[in-house]
């Protein structure tokens, strides 16, 4: 796919340092290496196979039943301000 961007001077210099860093060959490539990037470091958990593993892992783990949770650990309830009673 080919895309005509506009880029600020901070961009276009930022694009240019990766694009030297990483010895890419023009600036698509910076740019499909920034996306690559991002999408790796803060991509959604529930793609990654570790965290999948993870998840298996915790599902094969011990677990008791809680009908109260605040009961159960000594919490106060707290009501939520929604339904909370309006002093008039």
């Amino acid at each position: 796919m080919n895309a005509l961007v506009s880029l600020s001077e901070n961009a276009n210099r930022v694009l240019n340092v990766v694009k030297a860093k990483h010895c890419l060959k023009g600036k698509a490539e910076a740019i499909e290496f920034l996306v690559v990037h991002y999408v790796e470091c803060s991509g959604d958990r529930e793609l990654r196979p570790e965290f999948i593993r993870k998840i298996r892992a915790a599902e094969k783990g011990k677990f008791i039943r809680v009908d109260d949770f605040a009961a159960e650990f000594g919490l106060k309830k707290v009501v939520p301000a929604r339904h909370r009673r309006r002093r008039l």
